[in-house]
């Protein structure tokens, strides 16, 4: 295959976020003989692996932001991506550059097809080379998918795991029931690995604790932090994200590494996560952002709006909603009697339309709107005597915040 007719390949894999679950194969014996065959980068590299099905992104970002401060040179994988895959690669804040991403996939696409390697395997083989290239001494590494079938889950030194939340999503590869998901992604906990965890529901933490009792592992249940402790990121959630990623950083005292307590605050504080629970602006005029995209997300979400003042009086919520994602779980978690629902396309994603929802919600009739886009839908209150307040929340999938980012319809 020619350089030109990858670069073709490429960019359909990696500039589309619809490919994201295309022809999805869990397992990781393609993507371990993929990493093999590029000579095992980060071998030696001690990772920091993040599961869960609600959190992970913040808890990376936690974490992330605390080994930034101390200049601990840690490479990142994340997902998904708001505006560019670019941003799923990192060493510490600064994400790979185009150019850098653009060659690594170049080099290794002869790996790729040989191995029939998924756009999410190729990332985290891409990011394992430009680490290695890059001299790391450390990893953060967030599930992808599941756990157990997950591709990071190719690496095999993870001395540390670390939970998020763990609710009922991707049941189509995962299992329809709490256990069974439980179960797959407890199966990422390694032999004599620390397990940091915070709360969980009562199925999952049986699951939990058999598993690393198994595994010989060491679990920490943490509780959420104190109002004392000054977060980074905003909702009540993120205490039990941050109480996860300062028993991380706690955790890294076992491999050589001590960190300050004063260093430790510093750092939560400093945390950025774009997409959840942001404050963003269109045109001046206030908009939040929240990528729920889950029934757990959306009642996480739902509990936070209680802490808004007039949210009683109605909220205006802008959905766009994936067809594989549980619509009726997440609307009857969001959606209040005073309130008013615009249903608008996920660009690139087969989406739940106002027809469709109202098939299986007839009792929303009257509560149920629809757009072509989210910006019809903000021109149309802004006509309006007064903006709302609250401000409008455009929720559902991050797929849809990143493309009103990428268009710049939207601005921090």
């Amino acid at each position: 295959m020619s350089d030109e007719t990858f670069i073709t390949q490429s960019d359909s894999i990696f500039e589309s976020k619809s490919t994201e679950y295309k022809d999805m194969k869990l397992g990781i014996d393609r993507m371990s003989l993929a990493i093999n065959a590029i000579g095992d980068p980060c071998k030696k590299i001690p990772a920091i692996h993040i599961a869960g099905t609600n959190g992970k992104g913040s808890i990376a970002a936690f974490t992330n932001s605390v080994l930034s401060l101390v200049n601990i040179k840690t490479g990142v994988t994340t997902s998904p991506h708001l505006v560019d895959w670019v941003e799923r690669i990192c060493i510490n804040k600064t994400p790979i550059s185009k150019e850098e991403f653009q060659s690594l996939s170049l080099s290794l696409s002869p790996i790729a097809k040989k191995y029939s390697l998924t756009p999410f395997e190729c990332v985290i083989a891409i990011a394992l080379k430009y680490f290695t290239l890059k001299d790391v001494e450390l990893l953060i590494l967030e599930v992808g998918l599941g756990g157990r079938l997950d591709a990071t889950t190719a690496h095999q030194y993870r001395p540390i795991i670390a939970f998020g939340a763990i609710g009922l999503d991707h049941c189509e590869y995962l299992g329809n029931s709490l256990e069974k998901v439980a179960v797959e992604k407890a199966a990422v906990i390694t032999t004599k690995s620390t397990v940091i965890t915070a709360a969980q529901h009562n199925i999952v933490k049986r699951v939990f604790e058999e598993t690393a009792k198994r595994k010989q592992a060491v679990i920490h249940w943490v509780d959420p932090l104190p109002s004392d402790w000054r977060l980074g990121l905003s909702g009540a959630i993120q205490k039990e994200n941050a109480a996860v990623a300062k028993g991380i950083i706690e955790s890294l005292r076992n491999l050589g590494w001590n960190i300050s307590e004063g260093q430790l605050r510093e750092g939560l504080s400093l945390a950025k996560w774009p997409g959840r629970l942001q404050t963003t602006k269109w045109e001046g005029m206030p908009i939040v952002v929240d990528g729920a995209h889950n029934p757990h997300a959306a009642k996480q979400l739902s509990i936070e709006r209680d802490t808004w003042t007039d949210q009683e009086s109605g909220i205006i919520w802008i959905l766009g909603i994936q067809k594989r994602k549980d619509m009726i779980g997440i609307l009857h978690k969001l959606i209040r009697e005073k309130d008013l629902a615009w249903i608008v396309p996920v660009p690139g994603q087969q989406s739940w339309s106002k027809d469709q929802i109202l098939s299986f919600c007839p009792e929303l009739k009257d509560q149920i709107k629809e757009a072509l886009r989210v910006e019809d839908v903000l021109s149309a209150l802004k006509k309006q005597p007064r903006w709302p307040s609250p401000p409008p929340i455009i929720s559902g999938s991050l797929y849809l915040i990143g493309d009103l980012f990428q268009r710049e319809i939207l601005t921090s």
